[in-house]
C-alpha cells in the first residue's frame, strides 16, 4: 500500500568527490533520499522537479520520495497493457454476455489510442483480433494464429501510454469511436451506453492503479449522438388473434415445431425472455387442471458462446436480468399456457435437471432452431404483405405482445411491470406508444367524473 505524505524537506545540492560528484538530498515525511548526479544541470532540474510538485500541493511518495506525478510516469504502462489488465480483473466476476461486452468496449477503443496508424491492418480484421484474442481471457493460453499474433505485436508497439489519456482529445476521439459501428454507421444508443460506462470503468481502475492523477471522462464535454428513445415499435406487435395463428403454425409445421410451441406460449403468455424459457424447470411450474398457474423464473440460460463461458458451453448460467443471484419473479399464467405446458410434459418429460425444453437429442433449446421454426411460422400464418412488415419479425416480439396485452387489458403498469421483470421506468420509456393508447380512454373516465358535479 503505497504512503502519502506532504511534509516534504528539500535542501541544497551537494558536491563530493564521487564518480557522481552532484548529489541532491531531500526528506518525505521523516524518511531521508537522495540521488547523485553527473553534472550539476541534472541535478538542478531534478531539484526544480521536486519543489514545483511541493509548492503545487502534490502528495510525495514516501517510498521511493517521488510525487505523484512522477510516480505514475515511472509505473506507466501502455493502454493495451492497461486494458488487458482490466479484463483480467473483471473477468472471473462477470457471467459470459458481459464479458463479450467488455472485450468489444475494449476493442472498439483500442485502435483510435495509437501512435500512429501507419501499418494498421484493415479495421475488420483488426476488430476481430481484438476481440476476439486480445481481450477474451479464456484465449490468453492459446497460440494465436500468425496473422492475428502480427496484428497484436503491432498494438502492443503503437499503443499510447495510460498516462496519454490525460489529454482529453485523446479521450473525445475514444468517446466518439465508441458511437460508430464498422460500417460507420452510428450504433444504438443502448451499445453506446454500455460501452461508455464500461470506458469509464476502465479509466477509474488506471485511477486505482496509480497510472493516472483522476479519471478525464467527466471533464470532457461530450455528448452522445441523439437518437430515438428505444420504445417497442406497434407495427412489431401481433395482436392476440395473429398470435394465437402463429403459436398454431408454430405446432402443425413440423416434430420440431410442436416441440417448441408451449416454449414460444411462455413467451406469448407470461412475458418471459427466451433465455428464461431455456432455463425453466418443472418444480418451478404449478400447472392445476383448472384455472390460472403460476411459472417462477429464477434462472436465464444465456447463449454467450463457447469461447466467454467458464464450462466451455455455448449458454451461460445466470440469475435472472437485473436481479439479485437468488431473486425469483413469479408470473401468473391463464389456462391456455397451462394447457400448452401440461401437455409438453406429457408429451416430452423434462431432462435430468428437470428443464421443460430440450431438444430431441436432450441439448439446449438453441436460438437459431428456434429462429428456423419461427420463420417458417410466419410464412404459413401471415398474409405477404404481413410477411414483409416488420410484424412479429423476431420470437421475441412476442414478449412484447403479452406486455402490451396486459397493458391494454387495464392491468397497473406497477404490476406489469413487476411480472414482466422490468422497473417502472423501463417500461414506461419502452412500452411508451402502448400507455399513450390509453389516453382516450382516461379521458372519458375524467370527463364522466367532472360531469357528475356539473
Amino acid at each position: 500500500m503505497t504512503e502519502w505524505s506532504y511534509t516534504v524537506r528539500i535542501w541544497a545540492i551537494r558536491k563530493r568527490d564521487y564518480r557522481k560528484p552532484y548529489q541532491l538530498r531531500w526528506k518525505v515525511g521523516t524518511r531521508p533520499h537522495s540521488e547523485s548526479f553527473l553534472t550539476l544541470g541534472l541535478a538542478e532540474s531534478r531539484r526544480a522537479q521536486l519543489i514545483t510538485a511541493a509548492r503545487e500541493g502534490e502528495p510525495f511518495d514516501v517510498d521511493s520520495g517521488l510525487p505523484k506525478s512522477l510516480v505514475t510516469k515511472e509505473q506507466d504502462i501502455s493502454w493495451y497493457e492497461h486494458a488487458r489488465r482490466y479484463i483480467a480483473m473483471k473477468w472471473d466476476h462477470s457471467p459470459a454476455g458481459t464479458r463479450r461486452t467488455l472485450a468489444e468496449a475494449m476493442a472498439t477503443v483500442m485502435p483510435v489510442l495509437v501512435k500512429d496508424t501507419k501499418g494498421m491492418a484493415d479495421p475488420r480484421v483488426v476488430r476481430t483480433a481484438l476481440y476476439s484474442w486480445a481481450f477474451n481471457k479464456n484465449r490468453w493460453e492459446e497460440e494465436p494464429p500468425a496473422d492475428v499474433a502480427k496484428i497484436l505485436a503491432w498494438f502492443e508497439r503503437k499503443s499510447v501510454p495510460t498516462s496519454a489519456l490525460v489529454d482529453r482529445m485523446r479521450v473525445r476521439a475514444a468517446l466518439d469511436a465508441l458511437t460508430k459501428k464498422l460500417d460507420g454507421k452510428t450504433a444504438a444508443a443502448g451499445t453506446i451506453r454500455r460501452k461508455r460506462a464500461i470506458f469509464h470503468n476502465s479509466l477509474a481502475y488506471a485511477v486505482d492503479a496509480g497510472l493516472l492523477r483522476d479519471n478525464p471522462l467527466p471533464h470532457v464535454q461530450w455528448k452522445a449522438p441523439e437518437q430515438v428513445e428505444e420504445e417497442v415499435d406497434p407495427a412489431c406487435v401481433p395482436d392476440p388473434g395473429q398470435a394465437a395463428k402463429l403459436l398454431t403454425a408454430v405446432r402443425d409445421q413440423s416434430p420440431r415445431g410442436r416441440r417448441l410451441v408451449a416454449f414460444f406460449g411462455c413467451m406469448y403468455y407470461a412475458a418471459a425472455r427466451p433465455a428464461e424459457v431455456i432455463g425453466l424447470r418443472l418444480q418451478d411450474c404449478d400447472l392445476p387442471r383448472r384455472g390460472w398457474g403460476m411459472l417462477r423464473f429464477r434462472e436465464t440460460r444465456p447463449r454467450s458462446g463457447t469461447a466467454w463461458t467458464d464450462s466451455g458451453e455455448a449458454h451461460d448460467r445466470r440469475g435472472l436480468k437485473h436481479r439479485p443471484r437468488k431473486a425469483v419473479r413469479p408470473v401468473p399464467i391463464p389456462p391456455e399456457l397451462v394447457a400448452l405446458l401440461r401437455w409438453h410434459v406429457t408429451a416430452y418429460g423434462t431432462a435430468p435437471d428437470g428443464r421443460l425444453f430440450r431438444t430431441a437429442r436432450g441439448g439446449l433449446i438453441q436460438d437459431t432452431g428456434y429462429g428456423e421454426v419461427w420463420a417458417e411460422a410466419r410464412t404459413r400464418a401471415l398474409t405477404p404483405a404481413q410477411q414483409a412488415s416488420l410484424l412479429a419479425k423476431r420470437p421475441y416480439d412476442l414478449r412484447h405482445a403479452a406486455v402490451s396485452t396486459w397493458l391494454s387489458s387495464g392491468v397497473e403498469p406497477q404490476l406489469v411491470a413487476k411480472r414482466a421483470g422490468h422497473s417502472v421506468a423501463v417500461l414506461f420509456r419502452v412500452y411508451a406508444k402502448f400507455l399513450s393508447d390509453g389516453d382516450e380512454a382516461a379521458n372519458a373516465k375524467i370527463s364522466a367524473r367532472l360531469g357528475q358535479h356539473g
